[in-house]
This record gives structure tokens, C-alpha cells and sequence, in this order.
């Protein structure tokens, strides 16, 4: 037998509990496969959406060849550990450190090829599913099947890159040992787990106060508590589990009514030993799991935007002339034309925008210019629009905040209301509200904020007509019509995309429902389905990490569940102990990141103006639903294994 044969045949031997690692290192090349084949389908890379497609995948890539690599070393160095007494056998026969160094090398590699061509020919035989399932996202004709070599070119240098530099690496994670301790590695008896009271209520109050902090969360204050928030709720989640659980467990041990009910005292006898050796684990699958859900809910919450689509671009197209602009004319022109041309049956309306100078205001840094609408254009554009209107006129001093996005109202709570002193007139105007609606879609009018919430003002028709020499006066143009879709690609020829921005350096502004919608959508579309290949990936990761500790420790636990087995439990007794033991592993983890992502979920609704809790709940019962069904698998095929050796 050759030294390769005798690698191979390691390789072969170890099969039960290389097999998780090996489906999960599969699966991630097949979804990093399938990526690259969106990304170099040549029917797509014409589409309007295809630097979303681009993006989108990748950095779905990008994300699972680095979770690939962090993925691969903790099981590797793990698989190591576990093999200690075999390396024993192996030093004691006259095995030198390099030729250990080449075995481990090669089997990983035997291991990585392995996945690495199992990865590709699933992706291959997967291919079409997965072109047709991301042209469903995208709304578009199933995508044919190509075959890219840069897509495999890829797929196999990059997995090879990544399996050779683990392999050359891992040899070092087992350091030279004494023969003696590499053969008691898996017979010393376990020690009793330190805890530290004082770190456990460190893990309460991190996760409490993180959890606290994640639910009172603005809009405004999310992006500055969201890295703290995160650096608490991982150091809590790991003192959780090394800490204060052991801390609860050994609390639980010293109430003797409690414990010593039905089969608790031996279901607790070793259950600090246990979390104890599997704290890592644990930590490592929660927060796989709180990434995973929390990724996939993101953008599956995102979609919630275009819900409120309609109310955001009440004009199917609209039209900022900015004054002295020499193509208004033609380019109405144009519009109209095209509509006329598609059939499509619309009403418009014209309203002057005067700018008029802020002479003084409450707030710091005002806008040097402030956008004005009158309270009858501000009516007159809602009621073209559809919207039912039941606002007061306003007094000579009055006046609205022009909000240009639902969406923006997330952040009223936030800023205080202001006055201003206009010139052209001795009153005061002073903020009482927000307009109820959208008058003028966001991109026609300046950014005078920071947050966008201050898109001009709206005030009485008496003082708009007061002002009679602003510094400019605009004049926004909409056009209304039954359906705002049928407008996709409207006037393709004066935008980018559908949208020109008052900001760049045109002499117009321009904004196409249609196309913006289409655009929009297919961007969020293909960030979730990125997103759901990445959580899948994550998910089935995660469900390795607990396959490899389960029956690493398969070996201890026979001969643990044989000795209690001993002092005459019934069969339904031994598999309620070996139920619950097994439950811990799978369901601590989930339920801690189902916790997690909750409260993540509810500092991501300050962000939102319309609710995303049923998108939230999909995700969540999506994930533990399959998490049960791979618990009950998981289940019967363990205690098929031990009463099989217990019999």
C-alpha cells in the first residue's frame, strides 16, 4: 500500500464524520458556482438590471468564499483534535513530522477536490433551476442555460486557492505532544467547568442593555448604535454560553424539587460538562444563525419600499424645469408623444416652485434658498394623484413641510420644527406640520438636509403670491395616468435609468415611475434571492457544525448512555433523556438567534414607515421549521445508532 493509498483510505474511513463537512463545502461551491454563472450569462448582460445582477452575486461570492475559508479551517482544525489518539498509533510507528504534514495536506486536499468537482457537477445539474428561479425574481423570461469556462475558471481556482492554503496550515493547529497525551486525548476525565458569577451577570447585562438599546432605536440613531449594539449582543452571546448557562445549570442542580423529578437529575448531571465542551459550538452556530436570518430579512423586508411606491411618485412621470430651461418645450413635447405613441391615456398639470432667500431661521445651517408651493398647487397635485384630501388651508403664517418620501417620516420624531424669515415679506413663517401627502417625487427638488426631510415649504396661497421676485422660479410639470408601470421606459432618451436629479448638472429634472419601479424592483429581487443562497448556505453550515460535534462525541456517549442505561431505564425514559440532551444542541442556538434577529428586526422597523413584522415572521418560522425537520432526522437517526450498540 502506498502512502497515497493509505491517505485515501484515512479519507475513506472517517466518511461519518467528514460527511457533513464535505455536503456543507459542496453546497457553498455550488451556490458560489451558480453565481458566477448569472453573472457571466451573456443574455442578460445587455438588461437594464444586470450591474444589480452583477452586484448582487457578487457580493454573494465575495461573502461565502470568506465564510468558506473561516468555515473550512475551524472544521479541519476540529477534525484534528478529534483524531489524536489515531495520530498516536501513527507517531508511535515511526511517522516523522513531515510526512503528518503531507498526510494532512493531502487529505484535505482529497477532501476539497472531492467537494470542489461535487460542488461544480451540481451546480451543472442545478443550473437551469436555479437561471430559471433568478429570472422569477427578476421578472423576466427564463434565462438559458451557459456553460461560462471563466465561470469554472472561477469556481475551481478560487476553491483550489482556498483548500491549499488551509491545507498547508492546518498541520500546524496539532502541535508535537507528548505520545502519551495524544493517547489519553478522548479518556481524561472531564473537568469541572469555572464559572465566574460576576461574568455571568456580565453576559445578562450585555445582552439585556444591547437588547434595550436595539429596541429603542431611531431612525436617525440606528447607523450609530448598530456596531456597539452588535459588539455587545457577541460578547454576550459567548459569555452566555461559557458562562452563564453552566452558572443557571449548576442553580438548577441545588433545587432539589426541581431535580430530582422524573429522569431531570440525570438529564442535568452532565449537562454543564456538556455546554461546557460544546460552548464554542454553540456561540459559533448562534451567531451563523442570528447572520443568516438576519440577511435573508433585510432584504426580504426591502420589498416593503415598493408597497408605498404609489404614494412616493404620485406622478407617473415628472417634470422639474429649472428656470431658463431651453428644452422644456421640446421635451414635453417629446413626453406626450410618447404616451400618445404607447397608448397610454394621461392628464398633467404645471405649478410654479418660487426659491425665495432665508434671511433668519431656528434651526442651524438653514438652506440659503427654501422651495415654496402654494397650499392650492400643493391640493390641486394631490387630488390629480388620487389621493383623497382633507387638509385645512393654511393662515398668513403657516406653513407645511413638503415631505418628498413616506419614508422620510421616520425621522419627524427627531427633528424639531422650525421659522423662517423670507425675503420679499416681513412675517415669520412657521412650521405646524408635515404635508400628508407627496406632492413633488423626491430628485425634483434640492436635498436642503442632511436627511431629506425639509423639501421646501407650503404655504398660503395669499403669501405665495406676495412673493413676486424670488431668486428663481421652477416649474414642475406631472403627468398622471391610470397605471404608473406602463410608463417603463418613457422618455429613455433625456434619463438614466429613470431618474435625473435635480443636483446633477442638467437643466431639468426628470423622474419615470415605470422605469424607476422596474429598476427598483429587480435590484431588490436579486439582493434577496443573493441573500437566501447566502442564508442557505449559512443555515446548512450551521446544521454541520452540530452534526460534527454530535458524533464526535459519539464514542463518549455510548459508553456515558451505556452506563445509565444500566440502572433500568425504560426505552421510553432513555430516548425522553437522549431527546432533550439533543434538543439543547439544536435548539439553544436557533431560539438565542431567533432572539437576536428579533430585536435586530425592531431597530430595522425604525427605518421603515410601513410595517415589515409579516415579513419578519416568514423569515423566522421559514428557518425554524426546517431546523425542526432536521432535528427530528437528526434524532431518529442518533438513537437508531445507540440502541443499536446498547441492545
Amino acid at each position: 500500500m502506498t502512502f497515497r493509498q493509505f491517505v485515501f483510505r484515512n479519507v475513506v474511513r472517517n466518511k461519518r464524520t467528514y460527511a457533513a463537512y464535505f455536503l456543507s463545502s459542496s453546497f457553498s461551491v455550488m451556490i458560489f458556482f451558480v453565481c458566477a454563472l448569472f453573472i457571466y450569462n451573456p443574455m442578460i448582460t445587455d438588461e437594464t438590471f444586470y450591474p444589480a445582477v452583477v452586484q448582487a452575486m457578487t457580493g454573494a461570492e465575495l461573502i461565502m468564499y470568506i465564510f468558506s475559508f473561516f468555515f473550512v479551517l475551524y472544521s479541519v482544525s476540529s477534525f484534528l483534535k478529534t483524531r489524536k489518539r489515531e495520530f498516536g498509533v501513527l507517531f508511535m510507528h515511526g511517522m516523522t513530522q513531515s510526512q503528518f504534514n503531507k498526510m494532512v495536506f493531502l487529505e484535505n486536499m482529497i477532501i476539497g477536490i472531492g467537494s470542489i468537482l461535487t460542488g461544480m457537477t451540481a451546480g451543472v445539474m442545478t443550473g437551469k433551476l436555479f437561471l430559471m428561479a433568478g429570472s422569477a425574481f427578476l421578472g423576466v423570461p427564463a434565462l438559458p442555460f451557459h456553460l461560462s469556462l471563466r465561470a469554472v475558471g472561477l469556481t475551481v481556482g478560487g476553491y483550489i486557492l482556498l483548500f491549499a492554503l488551509i491545507s498547508l496550515f492546518t498541520s500546524l493547529l496539532l502541535r508535537p505532544v507528548a505520545l502519551i497525551e495524544l493517547f489519553r486525548s478522548g479518556q481524561k476525565p472531564k473537568a469541572e467547568a469555572k464559572v465566574s458569577s460576576l461574568l455571568s451577570l456580565l453576559a445578562a447585562a450585555l445582552l439585556l442593555v444591547s437588547y434595550y438599546l436595539a429596541a429603542t432605536t431611531t431612525a436617525a440613531s440606528l447607523i450609530y448604535r448598530m456596531f456597539p449594539v452588535t459588539l455587545m449582543t457577541i460578547m454576550g452571546t459567548y459569555l452566555l454560553y461559557t458562562q452563564l448557562s453552566i452558572y443557571l445549570i449548576r442553580v438548577l442542580k441545588h433545587n432539589r424539587r426541581f431535580t430530582w423529578s422524573r429522569t431531570r437529575m440525570i438529564s442535568l448531571s452532565s449537562l454543564d460538562y456538556r455546554l461546557k465542551d460544546n460552548a464554542q459550538m454553540l456561540f459559533m452556530v448562534t451567531i451563523v444563525l442570528a447572520v443568516s436570518f438576519c440577511s435573508v430579512g433585510v432584504f426580504a423586508s426591502i420589498p416593503v419600499l415598493t408597497k408605498q411606491f404609489n404614494e412616493d411618485y404620485p406622478a407617473a412621470i415628472g417634470y422639474m424645469a429649472k428656470e431658463g430651461d431651453p428644452l422644456e418645450y421640446e421635451h414635453l413635447q417629446d413626453i406626450r408623444q410618447e404616451l400618445n405613441e404607447s397608448s397610454v391615456p394621461f392628464e398633467s398639470i404645471t405649478l410654479p416652485i418660487k426659491y425665495v432667500e432665508v434671511v433668519s431661521s431656528t434651526i442651524k445651517n438653514p438652506p440659503v434658498t427654501l422651495p415654496l408651493l402654494s397650499f392650492s398647487d400643493y391640493r390641486r397635485a394631490a387630488e390629480m394623484a388620487g389621493f383623497s384630501f382633507d387638509e385645512e388651508p393654511l393662515s398668513e403664517n403657516e406653513a407645511l413641510v413638503l415631505v418628498s418620501s413616506q419614508n422620510n417620516r421616520t425621522h419627524i420624531k427627531e427633528r424639531a420644527q422650525a421659522s423662517y424669515t423670507l425675503r420679499g415679506v416681513e412675517d415669520t413663517f412657521t412650521e405646524i406640520g408635515y404635508t400628508r401627502h407627496v406632492a413633488i417625487p423626491e430628485y425634483l427638488l434640492p436635498e436642503l438636509d442632511e436627511n431629506s426631510l425639509l423639501g421646501g415649504l407650503v404655504i398660503s396661497d395669499s403669501q405665495f403670491q406676495q412673493f413676486t421676485s424670488p431668486e428663481k422660479t421652477d416649474r414642475y410639470t406631472g403627468f398622471y395616468v391610470e397605471d404608473f408601470r406602463q410608463t417603463e421606459d418613457i422618455a429613455s432618451h433625456m434619463t438614466n435609468n429613470g431618474a435625473v436629479r435635480y443636483e446633477m448638472d442638467k437643466s431639468y429634472a426628470l423622474t419615470v415611475s415605470g422605469t424607476l419601479f422596474a429598476v427598483r424592483s429587480s435590484q431588490y429581487s436579486m439582493m434577496l434571492f443573493a441573500a437566501l443562497l447566502v442564508g442557505t448556505v449559512f443555515f446548512i453550515a450551521a446544521g454541520s457544525f452540530l452534526y460534527f460535534r454530535l458524533y464526535a462525541d459519539l464514542d463518549y456517549d455510548f459508553r456515558y448512555y451505556a452506563t445509565i442505561s444500566k440502572i433500568g431505564l425504560t426505552d421510553r425514559e432513555f430516548s425522553r433523556i437522549v431527546t432533550g440532551q439533543l434538543a439543547l444542541l439544536f435548539f439553544v442556538p436557533i431560539g438565542t438567534a431567533i432572539v437576536h434577529s428579533i430585536f435586530a428586526f425592531i431597530a430595522l422597523q425604525s427605518y421603515f414607515f410601513l410595517s415589515i413584522a409579516a415579513e419578519m415572521g416568514i423569515v423566522l418560522v421559514g428557518f425554524l421549521i426546517a431546523q425542526i425537520l432536521y432535528f427530528l432526522f437528526i434524532r431518529s437517526q442518533y438513537l437508531r445508532k445507540l440502541k443499536k450498540v446498547l441492545v
